[in-house]
Protein backbone atom coordinates (compact mmCIF):
# COMPACT_ATOMS: atom_id res chain seq x y z
CA UNK A 1 0.00 0.00 0.00
CA UNK A 2 3.04 2.24 0.57
CA UNK A 3 4.54 1.69 -2.81
CA UNK A 4 1.34 2.41 -4.52
CA UNK A 5 0.55 5.83 -2.53
CA UNK A 6 4.00 6.47 -3.06
CA UNK A 7 3.47 6.06 -7.19
CA UNK A 8 0.52 7.55 -7.40
CA UNK A 9 2.38 10.70 -5.82
CA UNK A 10 5.56 10.43 -7.85
CA UNK A 11 2.78 10.26 -10.96
CA UNK A 12 0.79 12.90 -10.03
CA UNK A 13 4.33 15.24 -9.33
CA UNK A 14 5.23 14.42 -13.16
CA UNK A 15 1.73 15.22 -14.35
CA UNK A 16 1.63 18.24 -12.62
CA UNK A 17 5.35 19.39 -13.68
CA UNK A 18 3.92 18.16 -17.48
CA UNK A 19 1.10 20.64 -17.44
CA UNK A 20 3.12 23.50 -16.24
CA UNK A 21 5.49 23.20 -19.27
CA UNK A 22 3.18 22.66 -21.45
CA UNK A 23 1.88 25.99 -20.13
CA UNK A 24 5.01 27.75 -20.96
CA UNK A 25 5.44 26.21 -24.24
CA UNK A 26 2.29 27.01 -25.53
CA UNK A 27 3.75 30.18 -25.23
CA UNK A 28 5.57 31.94 -28.47
CA UNK A 29 8.86 32.60 -26.93
CA UNK A 30 9.62 36.88 -27.25
CA UNK A 31 13.07 36.52 -27.92
CA UNK A 32 15.67 39.17 -26.66
CA UNK A 33 17.46 41.90 -28.76
CA UNK A 34 20.22 41.40 -26.63
CA UNK A 35 21.67 39.78 -23.43
CA UNK A 36 24.15 41.33 -20.88
CA UNK A 37 27.87 40.07 -19.99
CA UNK A 38 27.59 37.97 -17.17
CA UNK A 39 28.26 38.85 -13.54
CA UNK A 40 30.62 37.14 -11.27
CA UNK A 41 28.01 35.42 -8.79
CA UNK A 42 24.04 35.80 -9.07
CA UNK A 43 21.94 38.18 -10.55
CA UNK A 44 18.41 39.22 -9.22
CA UNK A 45 17.09 42.76 -10.11
CA UNK A 46 17.39 45.75 -12.43
CA UNK A 47 16.82 49.47 -12.66
CA UNK A 48 17.16 51.07 -15.86
CA UNK A 49 18.10 54.79 -15.80
CA UNK A 50 17.37 57.35 -18.58
CA UNK A 51 19.75 59.79 -19.26
CA UNK A 52 17.37 62.89 -20.45
CA UNK A 53 20.85 64.68 -22.15
CA UNK A 54 21.27 61.66 -24.28
CA UNK A 55 19.15 58.36 -24.22
CA UNK A 56 21.54 56.28 -25.90
CA UNK A 57 23.78 57.14 -22.85
CA UNK A 58 21.45 55.40 -20.78
CA UNK A 59 22.56 53.11 -18.62
CA UNK A 60 20.82 49.62 -16.75
CA UNK A 61 22.10 48.77 -13.00
CA UNK A 62 21.79 45.07 -11.90
CA UNK A 63 22.47 43.26 -8.70
CA UNK A 64 24.83 40.56 -8.24
CA UNK A 65 24.44 38.70 -5.19
CA UNK A 66 27.44 37.74 -2.91
CA UNK A 67 28.27 38.66 0.45
CA UNK A 68 31.97 39.58 0.55
CA UNK A 69 31.73 41.09 -2.76
CA UNK A 70 29.02 41.99 -4.19
CA UNK A 71 28.32 44.39 -6.95
CA UNK A 72 25.34 46.43 -8.57
CA UNK A 73 27.07 46.42 -12.29
CA UNK A 74 26.51 49.20 -14.86
CA UNK A 75 25.52 47.99 -18.24
CA UNK A 76 25.51 50.26 -21.74
CA UNK A 77 22.51 49.49 -23.93
CA UNK A 78 24.85 47.04 -25.71
CA UNK A 79 25.16 45.11 -22.77
CA UNK A 80 28.46 45.76 -21.93
CA UNK A 81 29.58 45.88 -18.02
CA UNK A 82 30.73 49.89 -17.31
CA UNK A 83 33.25 49.42 -15.08
CA UNK A 84 33.95 52.63 -14.33
CA UNK A 85 30.43 53.31 -12.82
CA UNK A 86 29.41 49.50 -11.29
CA UNK A 87 29.97 49.48 -7.47
CA UNK A 88 31.43 46.39 -6.12
CA UNK A 89 32.91 45.24 -2.41
CA UNK A 90 29.40 45.32 -1.29
CA UNK A 91 27.29 42.82 1.49
CA UNK A 92 24.51 41.58 -0.64
CA UNK A 93 23.26 43.69 -2.68
CA UNK A 94 19.44 42.39 -3.66
CA UNK A 95 17.30 45.12 -5.37
CA UNK A 96 18.01 48.26 -7.31
CA UNK A 97 16.01 51.64 -8.00
CA UNK A 98 16.31 55.09 -9.31
CA UNK A 99 14.58 58.34 -8.80
CA UNK A 100 15.26 61.66 -10.47
CA UNK A 101 15.43 65.33 -9.38
CA UNK A 102 16.66 64.37 -5.82
CA UNK A 103 17.27 67.78 -3.90
CA UNK A 104 20.28 68.12 -2.33
CA UNK A 105 20.03 72.09 -1.69
CA UNK A 106 17.37 74.81 -2.96
CA UNK A 107 19.37 75.18 -5.59
CA UNK A 108 21.00 72.06 -6.84
CA UNK A 109 19.20 68.54 -8.05
CA UNK A 110 21.05 64.97 -8.65
CA UNK A 111 19.15 61.52 -10.23
CA UNK A 112 20.15 59.10 -7.66
CA UNK A 113 20.03 55.37 -7.32
CA UNK A 114 19.22 53.48 -4.38
CA UNK A 115 19.86 50.16 -3.37
CA UNK A 116 19.25 47.39 -0.24
CA UNK A 117 22.89 45.82 1.19
CA UNK A 118 21.34 43.17 2.78
CA UNK A 119 23.89 41.56 4.86
CA UNK A 120 24.76 45.39 6.81
CA UNK A 121 21.37 45.70 7.19
CA UNK A 122 20.97 48.91 5.39
CA UNK A 123 20.23 51.08 2.26
CA UNK A 124 22.68 53.08 0.22
CA UNK A 125 22.04 55.96 -1.63
CA UNK A 126 24.51 57.50 -4.76
CA UNK A 127 24.54 60.28 -7.09
CA UNK A 128 23.87 59.01 -11.21
CA UNK A 129 25.67 59.65 -13.21
CA UNK A 130 29.14 59.89 -11.07
CA UNK A 131 28.68 57.21 -8.62
CA UNK A 132 29.47 59.39 -5.88
CA UNK A 133 28.32 57.75 -2.24
CA UNK A 134 25.85 60.58 -0.89
CA UNK A 135 25.49 58.13 2.53
CA UNK A 136 28.05 58.11 4.35
CA UNK A 137 28.77 54.26 4.00
CA UNK A 138 25.08 53.86 4.35
CA UNK A 139 21.62 54.36 6.01
CA UNK A 140 20.31 51.52 8.25
CA UNK A 141 17.05 50.27 8.20
CA UNK A 142 14.77 47.93 10.55
CA UNK A 143 16.36 49.23 13.58
CA UNK A 144 13.71 48.35 16.06
CA UNK A 145 14.14 44.39 14.84
CA UNK A 146 16.20 42.01 17.16
CA UNK A 147 15.51 39.15 14.64
CA UNK A 148 18.51 39.26 12.20
CA UNK A 149 15.90 37.90 9.56
CA UNK A 150 13.65 40.79 10.00
CA UNK A 151 16.62 43.13 10.03
CA UNK A 152 17.95 42.10 6.59
CA UNK A 153 16.48 44.43 3.45
CA UNK A 154 15.40 42.98 -0.23
CA UNK A 155 13.24 44.73 -1.83
CA UNK A 156 13.40 48.68 -3.00
CA UNK A 157 11.57 51.05 -4.56
CA UNK A 158 11.84 55.04 -4.70
CA UNK A 159 8.56 57.59 -4.75
CA UNK A 160 8.98 61.12 -5.04
CA UNK A 161 6.11 63.93 -4.75
CA UNK A 162 8.11 66.78 -6.07
CA UNK A 163 9.53 68.10 -2.99
CA UNK A 164 10.70 64.95 -1.29
CA UNK A 165 12.06 61.09 -2.03
CA UNK A 166 11.27 58.32 -0.07
CA UNK A 167 12.22 54.50 -0.16
CA UNK A 168 10.22 51.97 0.85
CA UNK A 169 11.63 48.65 1.82
CA UNK A 170 10.73 44.83 2.43
CA UNK A 171 12.59 42.69 4.04
CA UNK A 172 13.77 38.37 4.44
CA UNK A 173 10.86 38.49 7.25
CA UNK A 174 8.75 40.21 8.95
CA UNK A 175 5.49 40.37 10.86
CA UNK A 176 1.60 39.79 9.30
CA UNK A 177 1.11 43.74 9.43
CA UNK A 178 3.77 46.37 9.04
CA UNK A 179 5.91 44.58 7.01
CA UNK A 180 7.20 47.19 5.00
CA UNK A 181 9.06 50.37 6.31
CA UNK A 182 9.23 53.77 4.05
CA UNK A 183 12.00 56.23 4.67
CA UNK A 184 12.43 59.85 3.70
CA UNK A 185 16.05 61.33 2.35
CA UNK A 186 16.38 64.57 4.30
CA UNK A 187 19.20 66.52 2.69
CA UNK A 188 20.12 69.94 4.81
CA UNK A 189 23.45 72.03 5.69
CA UNK A 190 24.41 68.75 8.26
CA UNK A 191 24.29 66.38 5.09
CA UNK A 192 21.92 63.74 3.98
CA UNK A 193 19.90 61.48 6.55
CA UNK A 194 17.14 58.90 6.08
CA UNK A 195 13.97 58.74 8.63
CA UNK A 196 11.41 56.01 8.88
CA UNK A 197 8.19 57.92 8.21
CA UNK A 198 5.99 55.02 7.85
CA UNK A 199 5.48 51.45 8.44
CA UNK A 200 2.60 49.63 7.16
CA UNK A 201 1.79 46.31 4.48
CA UNK A 202 -0.21 43.21 5.05
CA UNK A 203 1.92 40.06 4.67
CA UNK A 204 0.33 36.41 4.23
CA UNK A 205 2.96 34.91 6.40
CA UNK A 206 3.74 32.76 3.30
CA UNK A 207 7.47 33.05 2.38
CA UNK A 208 8.69 36.57 1.91
CA UNK A 209 8.24 40.02 0.19
CA UNK A 210 10.83 41.21 -2.03
CA UNK A 211 9.43 43.01 -5.47
CA UNK A 212 8.27 46.72 -4.70
CA UNK A 213 7.23 49.02 -7.53
CA UNK A 214 5.98 52.74 -7.53
CA UNK A 215 4.24 54.46 -9.76
CA UNK A 216 5.22 57.49 -9.06
CA UNK A 217 2.78 59.38 -11.24
CA UNK A 218 -0.66 57.89 -10.07
CA UNK A 219 0.82 57.43 -6.57
CA UNK A 220 0.48 54.24 -5.73
CA UNK A 221 2.92 51.67 -4.95
CA UNK A 222 2.59 47.73 -5.71
CA UNK A 223 4.34 45.05 -4.11
CA UNK A 224 4.29 40.97 -4.59
CA UNK A 225 3.06 38.49 -1.34
CA UNK A 226 4.90 35.92 -3.42
CA UNK A 227 2.36 32.86 -1.61
CA UNK A 228 -0.78 35.07 -2.50
CA UNK A 229 -1.04 38.18 -4.49
CA UNK A 230 -0.23 41.60 -5.32
CA UNK A 231 -0.95 44.15 -2.54
CA UNK A 232 -1.58 47.82 -3.94
CA UNK A 233 -1.35 50.99 -1.69
CA UNK A 234 -1.06 54.85 -1.71
CA UNK A 235 2.56 55.79 -1.79
CA UNK A 236 2.16 59.22 -0.49
CA UNK A 237 2.31 58.52 3.28
CA UNK A 238 -0.09 61.17 4.39
CA UNK A 239 -3.16 59.49 2.16
CA UNK A 240 -3.13 56.34 4.87
CA UNK A 241 -2.03 52.50 5.37
CA UNK A 242 -5.22 51.37 4.37
CA UNK A 243 -4.58 48.14 1.55
CA UNK A 244 -6.71 49.49 -2.04
CA UNK A 245 -6.47 45.51 -3.45
CA UNK A 246 -4.54 42.29 -3.43
CA UNK A 247 -4.96 41.07 -7.28
CA UNK A 248 -3.46 38.30 -9.25
CA UNK A 249 -3.90 35.39 -6.83
CA UNK A 250 -5.84 33.04 -9.22
CA UNK A 251 -2.98 33.61 -11.91
CA UNK A 252 0.36 32.49 -10.35
CA UNK A 253 1.56 28.79 -9.32
CA UNK A 254 3.53 30.39 -6.70
CA UNK A 255 6.90 33.17 -6.41
CA UNK A 256 5.73 36.13 -7.78
CA UNK A 257 8.30 38.02 -8.03
CA UNK A 258 9.61 41.25 -9.88
CA UNK A 259 7.01 44.27 -11.35
CA UNK A 260 7.66 46.27 -14.02
CA UNK A 261 4.98 48.73 -14.75
CA UNK A 262 4.80 50.43 -18.29
CA UNK A 263 3.44 53.97 -18.69
CA UNK A 264 1.69 56.07 -21.36
CA UNK A 265 0.58 58.78 -19.55
CA UNK A 266 -2.60 57.58 -17.22
CA UNK A 267 -2.82 54.25 -19.15
CA UNK A 268 -0.66 51.41 -18.96
CA UNK A 269 0.23 48.06 -17.33
CA UNK A 270 2.19 45.65 -14.59
CA UNK A 271 4.20 43.16 -16.09
CA UNK A 272 4.97 40.77 -13.27
CA UNK A 273 7.19 37.72 -13.14
CA UNK A 274 5.49 34.43 -12.55
CA UNK A 275 8.84 32.74 -11.48
CA UNK A 276 8.06 29.19 -11.53
CA UNK A 277 5.86 29.02 -14.65
CA UNK A 278 8.95 31.41 -16.28
CA UNK A 279 6.48 33.43 -17.76
CA UNK A 280 5.19 37.17 -17.08
CA UNK A 281 2.00 37.67 -15.84
CA UNK A 282 0.60 40.95 -17.92
CA UNK A 283 -2.04 43.34 -15.58
CA UNK A 284 -4.07 46.36 -16.40
CA UNK A 285 -2.01 49.33 -15.00
CA UNK A 286 -5.52 50.69 -13.70
CA UNK A 287 -8.22 48.73 -13.36
CA UNK A 288 -5.40 45.51 -12.32
CA UNK A 289 -7.29 43.52 -14.23
CA UNK A 290 -5.11 40.33 -16.18
CA UNK A 291 -4.90 40.77 -19.26
CA UNK A 292 -2.26 37.90 -20.85
CA UNK A 293 0.84 35.75 -19.86
CA UNK A 294 4.11 36.06 -21.83
CA UNK A 295 7.00 34.10 -22.13
CA UNK A 296 10.07 36.55 -22.52
CA UNK A 297 12.48 33.09 -22.86
CA UNK A 298 13.99 33.82 -19.24
CA UNK A 299 14.31 31.21 -16.36
CA UNK A 300 13.07 31.98 -12.68
CA UNK A 301 13.18 36.05 -13.00
CA UNK A 302 13.46 37.94 -10.33
CA UNK A 303 13.65 41.45 -10.92
CA UNK A 304 12.63 43.44 -14.26
CA UNK A 305 12.10 47.13 -15.57
CA UNK A 306 10.92 49.31 -18.28
CA UNK A 307 11.19 52.79 -19.66
CA UNK A 308 8.76 53.53 -22.42
CA UNK A 309 11.11 56.55 -23.56
CA UNK A 310 13.08 56.13 -26.59
CA UNK A 311 16.97 54.89 -26.26
CA UNK A 312 17.96 55.47 -29.47
CA UNK A 313 18.11 53.02 -32.65
CA UNK A 314 19.13 49.77 -30.37
CA UNK A 315 15.36 50.35 -28.19
CA UNK A 316 13.48 53.09 -30.37
CA UNK A 317 10.19 51.65 -28.40
CA UNK A 318 11.78 51.68 -24.92
CA UNK A 319 13.19 49.01 -23.12
CA UNK A 320 12.03 46.04 -21.05
CA UNK A 321 14.91 44.06 -18.88
CA UNK A 322 14.87 41.06 -17.25
CA UNK A 323 16.99 39.26 -14.94
CA UNK A 324 17.59 35.71 -15.86
CA UNK A 325 19.22 32.88 -13.78
CA UNK A 326 22.43 32.19 -15.80
CA UNK A 327 23.99 36.00 -14.57
CA UNK A 328 22.96 38.12 -17.06
CA UNK A 329 19.67 40.11 -17.89
CA UNK A 330 17.69 40.28 -21.07
CA UNK A 331 16.99 43.32 -23.33
CA UNK A 332 14.04 43.73 -25.45
CA UNK A 333 13.09 46.31 -27.59
CA UNK A 334 9.50 47.33 -25.88
CA UNK A 335 7.73 47.04 -29.04
CA UNK A 336 8.21 43.32 -28.77
CA UNK A 337 6.67 42.41 -25.78
CA UNK A 338 3.14 43.51 -28.01
CA UNK A 339 1.47 45.53 -24.89
CA UNK A 340 -0.62 47.99 -26.87
CA UNK A 341 -1.87 50.96 -25.35
CA UNK A 342 -4.89 52.59 -26.98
Amino acid sequence: MIYLRESKACFLLVLVLFVLGCKKNNLPVIEPTLITEKTPHDTDDPAIWVNKENPSESIVFGTDKDELNGGVYAFDLEGKIIEEKSITGLSYPNNVDVSYGFKLNDSTTTDVIVFTEREKHQIRLYSIPDMKPLDNGGFPVFTNELEIDKKRPMGVACYSDGDSTYAIVSRKSGPTSNYLHQYQFVSDSTGIRSELVREFGDFSGKKEIEAIAVDNELGFVFYSDEMNCIHKYYADPSKGNKELTCFGANIFERDIEGIAIVKNEDKGFLVVSNQQAHSFSVFDRNTNEFVKEINLGTVETDGCDVTTVSLGNKFPHGLFVAMNDSKEFYFYDLKNLNLSID
